[in-house]
């Protein structure tokens, strides 16, 4: 076993929302306890709200990113970054005029079944 694991073709997650997912490292790609994603959202994207099973961590590269936690709005900014907690109810989207490049990161890994989406 190596102590290491090199990504040099991350897995391009299929959506149908125009966002770009790249999985580094998770369960759809080289399995690790945590799971590491580059984003790509478009302008006017976004997904409905959810209470994960996993913390998830979001640095904005560039563009900005909105997240709806509990009662409070968050705008990040690029060089800015959140931490939510498991079972915190959230929705995050980019209801700006440019996209959104970002950094996710999920511990445990993502998986959809544990992200909770409400019916829109």
């Amino acid at each position: 076993m190596k102590d290491f694991d090199v990504q040099r073709k991350p897995f391009v997650v299929p959506v149908d929302d125009g966002k770009l997912i790249e999985e580094h490292f998770g369960l759809a790609s080289i399995n690790s306890s945590l799971s590491l994603a580059h984003m790509i959202a478009p302008a006017g994207w976004g997904e409905p709200f959810q209470t994960p099973e996993f913390e998830e961590y979001t640095y904005v590269i560039r563009g900005k990113k909105k997240i709806e936690v509990g009662d409070e709005v968050v705008i990040l900014l690029p060089g800015e970054s959140i931490r939510v907690t498991k079972g915190i109810r959230v929705r995050y989207s980019n209801p700006f005029e440019e996209p959104c490049e970002y950094l996710a990161i999920c511990s445990p890994p993502f998986q959809i079944d544990a992200a909770h989406r409400e019916e829109e």
